[in-house]
């Protein structure tokens, strides 16, 4: 067997590839390209292969890649003995084609299992000849929504590709791929050093590159660092920080792949510009530029300063910093005549056209929406103790700022604007700040309201559309939510546990169904949209660290008040760790079987109750005795909430429980006395089932 390996360098030189896709785009390739080779069993697994990628390539380097593939035993079989030979012995079709599919006689044949059986040592391919295919299938797999065509040829890709380096050790590996020929010639920075740069081998790329001026990204994610780091600093000069300047954010990300050589300017704008909402200046200035606003260390405002991040290491900076100071005047320019204009007309004038734009075709129009929303906020509200009046103030205004200029400029600013405007027109600050907490949490680990408006209004809004989207039959399938209902269940759900609000889900799901257009109702919507609710509730909880055990243990016993959940689960986390919980787990689990078994199957027939008169046994008078004493202390701290004392009670069952079992046979022949202790077991049944339904967890 050949063991010699070489480095292997792939890199692919295209136009400018869509930086909001770049890094994600060099990954997949990074992956593909590592699966094929590992699939032709080239690579030896002891180096992880290096990613390099930069607005203008994609490339992977992979180490200790064998020259040759190792040689391997395959075995194969054929059809059944009884069917390859005939009476006199001789070889049939069958056998005589599995042979020669094996490049063989029948006669070198063996048999195994019953069938004919083959096997052979097959020599190793060159590596040479299994990387073209390997990379083509990889660059073929790549997550790329939108290819295209380029030139006269029929390759198609995100970008039309320039050039293509396959370099096996000082070898080129010649071959045509994208419509492009293999070498050893890649490019440097644009304008700093565009032509072609040699590569001897695949250790030279690195600095081959960053001698022209190419500083690659990679999988230490260099170059994010390398412009946190020249941000960072720059903003310490001014005596502030740099905005969004983390190696991991998606502002260094967006700025990483727009350029190949990076140098920091300091731009300023005019200080009448602060008097903007630092949201819409913060926008203006990342969103539609990718410069880092600077925020002022002492007092937290923002500075009238910029810092961009070029792609050219100018001998005359002064020229590139007032070109970056030109292009902002005059749309920090626009978003203060937006503003002016928002601000001359009041936000509650907007009510009105919003009945005019469609929502859904089915669920009415926005205004539709909002009445709907303002009726279950109000519901909430009601049952939270809020302030009716702010929950259908704050609901009525809530989608006004949808046809706010500035809303229309920055559509990421819908709710942060519609507080602005509102404060601007003297509403109460609550109400303004409900109009902007109503969309929280927007993503993953969001922020949540905390005015008791916002709350309300948040959950009103979500479980709207949530229960609207399932009454049109558009509910998620698969990987597709294009509503994003899970979004909006997880932020419901969020809200409701993350602040211990006392309410009721299936309660507040009623209310939504309720208000939508009697023709869109049915039978098993609030079950459907239930079921949805609380398959997002594992998923929530289980991201928690919860056991799903201990969740199933919880949520069987249909808990519809959520602020209740984690106080269960923390108490049951902490009865599983007690030597008597798991006995205790396994005593109800059988508890239930003899109920089911006495009830026909329904668990409930037997009416819970504690008659000791009727016992005769010592240990079941024990039991009986030890239980009345226990729930004494146990209702009391159940309905306080506190399940973690509870469940401390109940786990001093343990001794007379397994005693019971030893000593009593439940289906005695006398009637009375068998309901007696069904009854018996009946009650400890319900009183584990007050806080969760331990028969769930398991060893």
């Amino acid at each position: 067997m050949n063991t010699d390996t070489r480095d292997l360098l792939v890199e692919i030189g295209t136009e400018e590839l869509p930086p909001k896709a770049l890094k994600m785009l060099a990954y997949s390739y990074l992956r593909e390209c590592k699966t094929r080779l590992t699939a032709d069993n080239l690579i030896t697994g002891t180096k992880e292969p290096e990613l390099f990628y930069s607005p203008r390539r994609i490339a992977i380097l992979a180490h200790e890649v064998f020259v040759q593939q190792p040689d391997r035993q395959v075995e194969r079989f054929g059809p059944a003995v009884t069917a390859a030979f005939d009476k006199e012995g001789r070889p049939t079709k069958a056998a005589e084609g599995f042979a020669g599919s094996c490049n063989t006689t029948t006669d070198k044949l063996a048999q195994k299992d019953g069938k004919l059986f083959f096997s052979m040592l097959q020599p190793g391919k060159a590596a040479a000849e299994l990387i073209p295919a390997a990379i083509n299938e990889a660059l073929a797999r790549l997550p790329i929504p939108k290819r295209m065509r380029w030139g006269s040829g029929s390759a198609e890709f995100v970008r039309p590709v320039h050039w293509l380096v396959v370099l096996f050790g000082d070898d080129v590996i010649d071959c045509e791929l994208l419509g492009i020929r293999s070498g050893r010639v890649t490019y440097g920075h644009r304008y700093h050093h565009p032509g072609p740069v040699k590569l001897k081998s695949p250790s030279d790329y690195g600095q081959a590159l960053y001698d022209a001026k190419v500083w690659l990204n990679d999988r230490e994610n260099s170059l994010n660092r390398e412009i946190s780091k020249q941000a960072s600093q720059l903003a310490n000069k001014l005596k502030g920080v740099a905005l969004n300047s983390d190696p991991d954010s998606d502002l260094v990300a967006e700025i990483a792949a727009l350029v190949e050589w990076p140098v920091p300017i300091r731009g300023s704008f005019d200080q009448k510009f602060l008097q903007l909402p630092e949201e819409v200046l913060i926008a203006t200035l990342e969103d539609q530029q990718r410069y880092f606003p600077v925020r002022d260390k002492k007092t937290g405002k923002l500075l009238p300063y910029f810092i961009a991040i070029a792609n050219i290491d100018s001998q005359d900076q002064e020229q590139i910093r007032r070109g970056n100071e030109r292009v902002i005047v005059p749309r920090l320019t626009d978003a203060m005549f937006f503003l002016d204009n928002d601000r001359s007309r009041p936000l509650a004038n907007h009510r009105t056209m919003l009945d005019g734009i469609v929502f859904q075709k089915k669920l009415g129009s926005i205004g539709d929406k909002v009445n709907r929303v303002a009726k279950i906020a109000l519901d909430i509200a009601g049952k939270l103790d809020g302030n009716k009046k702010y929950a259908e103030r704050a609901a009525q205004l809530a989608k006004c700022d949808l046809l706010s200029d500035l809303v229309h400029e920055f559509p990421e600013l819908q709710g942060t604007m519609g507080r602005y405007l509102a404060l601007n027109d003297g509403e109460p600050e609550e109400v303004a700040r409900a109009i902007e907490e109503h969309y929280l949490p927007r993503f993953a680990g969001d922020r949540l309201p905390v005015t008791g408006t916002g709350q309300a209004l948040a959950i009103a809004d979500k479980l709207d559309t949530i229960t609207g989207i399932f009454a049109i039959g558009q509910g998620p399938t698969g990987e597709k939510d294009p509503f994003g209902l899970r979004r909006a269940a997880l932020g419901c759900l969020r809200i409701m546990i993350e602040n211990r609000l006392q309410l009721d889900l299936l309660e507040c799901l009623k209310t939504a169904i309720w208000l939508l257009p009697r023709d869109l109702l049915h039978n098993d919507l609030l079950e459907q949209v239930h079921g949805f609710m609380l398959d997002r509730l594992r998923s929530y909880l289980r991201d928690l660290d919860y056991a799903p055990d201990e969740i199933e243990a919880v949520l069987s016993i249909n808990v519809t008040r959520l602020d209740h959940v984690l106080p269960r689960l923390d108490a049951l986390k902490m009865f599983r760790a007690l030597p008597e919980g798991m006995a205790l787990a396994a005593a109800n689990k059988r508890i239930q079987n003899i109920l089911r078994q006495a009830g026909n199957g329904n668990i409930h027939t037997i009416t819970p109750a504690i008659d000791g008169s009727l016992l005769v046994e010592d240990a079941e008078k024990v039991l009986c005795k030890e239980l009345h004493d226990i729930s004494i202390k146990v209702h009391p701290l159940t309905s306080a909430g506190n399940y973690t004392s509870a469940l401390r009670e109940l786990a001093r069952l343990r001794e007379p429980v397994d005693t019971f079992f030893d000593k009593v046979m439940v289906m005695t022949e006398d009637e009375k006395l068998r309901i007696a202790r069904l009854q018996l077991l009946a009650e400890i049944h319900r009183e584990f089932q007050e806080i969760a339904d331990v028969s769930k967890l398991q060893g």
